[in-house]
């Protein structure tokens, strides 16, 4: 006999918590299930755990540039022992907080893999669930490289449960996880490589703005290598060797530690979405614009397995305010992505809104392009910091902001002031009348625009 439930959301992080807590909220009998501690990524494996590491790192970092300048040679080091152990004073507690906040408002939990046995039916654990609707939130998982000696490779989640960081680490792949951790590493003494395939790390973000962050690379003794392809890993003697290959040349790299940091897919395949009839393509569901399965109309997503926006937390909790309005009261939203910023959490960060110039261009739009290297600027000079500078778009005759690139100290707060301004569309003009706080980030952006 199958339990009933109008939602069932498979995984326990933003994007399934925020849907199952707003169809509970109007009377909807509601059930969770994940495999994994309840909490997500975000709080548990991702952005949270991360940011408190780049926290200790920055530490470092605005010290070292310091010295000299006010600060003495005797500058702190990181303890990488301690910073885990405060690192999990922010992640331990999550689980079982998340636990009785389902329980206290009558949400159903379930521990264990769920697998699609029908259209509108699951099962975990021996049991048997059956939903009028039911919401994919699963999150995203390391791809297969597909390469001899995978095996030896660490995901980023054990990368934030090292209790000891090894003297030598090589990371794959040039993306947000290996810039970032790249940078902790370094300045916690580690020897770091990075391998990219591409012609660039970061792709994601403007490539005058990333060329100018490489220098900081390059600064902290972090070598990255471009247009190289990993063929294999080789573990001999509790020793790793990294073979790549670049421009017809092979070399070696060795390591104590390989980070898989070359992207991420949707968690979908043990959920066996053929029983269910959910199509799927290329590793990605099929979904109308309400987030909806274009095969199965019990079925929604959200979040990572949704892939419908950037891979984002405050993504999958837009998405699951639009799924559960839509399971709740017919489809009638859609989600809009418009002015959703992006940070790299690198040292000094760098981050995005709206549109890139190229895409600008290729949209046939008519725009003014303000884009200043300001390393000279107050706000870098007080800190000592060599990398700051700025790409805005604005829009000929409407003065709207299309697009903001930053990179230097503060601009992951920064970066919101124009994401707030795309999304409500307010004018260079808007900005620059604009009273900011003196002196902060914030106050730069008058001349940014």
């Amino acid at each position: 006999m199958s339990k009933q439930y109008d939602l069932i959301a498979i995984g326990a992080g933003t994007g399934a918590s925020g849907a199952a807590s707003q169809c509970r909220a109007a009377g909807w009998k509601v059930a969770v299930i994940d495999h994994l501690p309840f909490g997500g990524t975000c709080a548990l494996r991702g952005c949270d755990p991360k940011k408190v590491l780049v926290g200790a790192a920055e530490a470092i970092d605005h010290a070292r540039r310091m010295r000299g300048k006010g600060v003495g040679a005797g500058a702190p080091g990181i303890v990488w022992d301690e910073l885990m152990r405060f690192k999990r004073t922010f992640t331990e507690p999550v689980p079982a907080m998340k636990e009785r906040s389902f329980a206290k408002n009558g949400i159903d939990a379930y521990h264990g893999r769920a697998r699609f046995r029908g259209p509108r039916t699951l099962e975990v654990g021996g049991e048997v669930l059956e939903g009028r609707f039911i919401v994919i939130a699963v999150g995203a998982v390391p791809m297969r490289l597909g390469i001899p000696g995978e095996e030896h490779l660490v995901t980023s989640t054990e990368f934030l449960e090292l209790d000891r960081l090894p003297k030598k680490i090589v990371l794959l792949g040039g993306g947000f996880i290996a810039a970032e951790f790249a940078h902790i590493a370094a300045q916690a003494g580690a020897q770091v490589t990075v391998l990219e395939q591409a012609e660039r790390m970061l792709t994601p973000f403007d490539p005058d703005l990333v060329g100018w962050l490489m220098e900081k690379f390059h600064e902290i003794g972090v070598d990255v290598r471009l247009k190289t392809r990993v063929t294999a890993i080789d573990k001999s003697d509790g020793s790793l060797s990294v073979r790549a290959s670049s421009n017809g040349k092979d070399e070696v790299f060795k390591a104590d530690l390989v980070v898989h940091a070359a992207g991420r897919v949707p968690d979908l395949e043990p959920l066996d979405l053929a029983a269910a009839g959910v199509e799927s393509a290329k590793g990605r569901l099929r979904l109308n614009e309400f987030l909806q399965s274009v095969s199965n109309p019990a079925v929604y997503a959200v979040g990572d397995a949704a892939l419908s926006g950037p891979p984002l937390t405050p993504v999958s909790s837009h998405d699951a305010k639009v799924a559960a309005a839509n399971m709740l009261h017919g489809n009638h939203r859609k989600p809009d992505y418009l002015g959703v910023p992006s940070v790299a959490f690198t040292l000094p960060p760098i981050a995005s809104v709206g549109l890139s110039e190229q895409r600008a261009r290729e949209d046939g739009l008519k725009f003014r392009v303000q884009h200043q290297k300001t390393s000279g600027w107050y706000t870098a000079r007080r800190l000592a910091e060599t990398v700051y500078g700025f790409k805005v778009l604005v829009e000929e005759g409407s003065g709207r902001i299309l697009g903001a690139h930053l990179v230097g100290p503060h601009i992951d707060e920064v970066i919101n002031v124009f994401a707030l301004a795309i999304r409500k569309g307010l004018t260079a003009d808007d900005l620059k009348s604009t009273i900011f706080a003196y002196p902060t980030g914030a106050s730069d952006i008058g001349y940014m625009v």
